[in-house]
């Protein structure tokens, strides 16, 4: 049998690499510093929590295979990890962390899929005049929906073609993700149900 546990996550500052800076201000211009330090905190709190519950877990490190929003399929898959861990992402200093007790990490997502998402998101987050950001916005939502069903299906693909039969997956992925959906045959086990989120303190998460 294949078992996944999926984890729902909101990803930190230090996931979002080049667009953090901008991604930040608009949070900042949007719902104000205190609120941003809020979430900063919520988010904090809530990576505390998820580490506990994983590293807790009775489950054989070294038949465990980890899945991550965002890790392209790629020859560089653990030199992208240990980068984004020392930038002090949370997220991947568990991975790091996991690796170090026997896991093994998957390159996850299609590098092209990426590649639109993140230009998407650069066109929101760098527009420099209404007019643009409009039109960022407008192209943005016409595409995101049909996009991240790609993604979803390609994760899922990517998760049944490596994860074999004795083996536990651990899927890292940002809460708008369906990739459960896609995911027949195999047992699916879900860290947590709900993340502790307020109006706001979400807002501007990439996908």
């Amino acid at each position: 049998m294949r078992e996944l546990i999926y984890a729902p996550v909101v990803h930190t500052e230090a996931d979002l690499g080049t667009l953090s800076g901008a991604a930040k201000g608009e949070y900042i211009a949007k719902y104000g510093e205190e609120k941003w330090n809020q979430h900063v905190r919520v988010i904090t709190d809530m990576w505390d929590g998820l580490r506990k519950k994983i590293t807790g877990m009775n489950v054989p490190y070294q038949s465990l295979r980890i899945y991550q929003d965002g890790l392209p399929v790629c020859g560089k898959v653990m030199e992208i990890v240990r980068e984004v861990a020392e930038k002090g992402s949370a997220n991947y200093r568990l991975v790091m962390e996991l690796v170090g007790l026997g896991a093994r990490v998957e390159g996850t997502e299609d590098p092209v899929l990426l590649l639109e998402e993140y230009n998407n998101l650069k066109r929101l987050y760098q527009a420099s005049s209404a007019e643009e950001r409009a039109e960022a916005i407008r192209r943005y939502n016409d595409t995101e929906e049909e996009l991240l069903i790609k993604r979803d299906t390609f994760i899922s693909e990517r998760i049944r073609g490596t994860l074999a039969d004795g083996e536990t997956g651990l899927l890292f992925i940002g809460m708008e993700h369906r990739v459960h959906k896609y995911l027949e045959g195999i047992k699916i086990t879900y860290l947590i149900y709900r993340l502790p989120f307020k109006e706001g303190l979400a807002g501007g998460e990439p996908r």
